[in-house]
């Protein structure tokens, strides 16, 4: 389990230097001197997926407000509550600014995260938390579009629904209008991400 989980956060660390050189040739920090840009980032876009009973949710349904999005599993024993205290941690940093954020928790495990288990589950961490299920092939087109890289593994074949999931632990900060702005690797402090985060509201 160590080995597995050395890999998810060295794949995220690399995953993570190709967005933020991807950001740097796209984007500019929210202050600083006027850069000359072209092209846009390659990371998100439109999602279709499943929220809170069954109903459909899409990308759309979020403009107007910064997303602060995350791509787990609810079984993962340790990245994903991790990271999901930070964010919540970073949110209750920022006060009432928090309002313009919302946080966003997508699983990658449809088989076992059905809606109603995926939102009980975030609002353990936050009820500011929206967490979003679908078929495999919306999880497939939503992390493909966030470049995120996941995979199931079995360590006991005897016990076909005791696996887990390796996958990319980067948190994405979305704009108003679904644009990538930057990321925060694991493993950032809560401080840190609401200090970033406060730059761009």
């Amino acid at each position: 389990m160590r080995g597995r989980f050395l890999t998810v956060i060295v794949a995220g660390f690399l995953i993570g230097a190709l967005a933020g050189a991807a950001a740097l040739i796209v984007t500019r920090a929210p202050t600083g001197p006027e850069v000359a840009t072209t092209g846009t980032a390659l990371i998100g876009g439109p999602f279709t997926l499943v929220g809170r009973d069954g109903k459909t949710v899409t990308d759309r349904a979020f403009r107007g407000k910064y997303m602060l999005v995350f791509f787990g599993f609810t079984h993962c024993p340790d990245i994903c509550p991790a990271e999901l205290q930070v964010m919540s941690a970073a949110l209750d940093a920022l006060g009432p600014k928090a309002n313009e954020i919302i946080p966003i928790f997508i699983t990658l495990d449809p088989e076992r995260d059905a809606p109603p288990v995926v939102t009980g589950y975030v609002t353990n961490f936050s009820p500011r938390f929206v967490g979003l299920t679908g078929s495999p092939e919306q999880i497939a087109e939503a992390a493909k579009a966030y470049r995120v890289t996941y995979s199931k593994f079995q360590e006991d074949e005897t016990k076909p629904g005791d696996y887990s999931i390796d996958h990319s632990a980067l948190v994405y900060l979305m704009g108003k209008d679904g644009e990538y702005l930057t990321h925060f690797a694991y493993g950032t402090p809560a401080a840190k991400m609401a200090e970033t985060l406060r730059r761009y509201l």
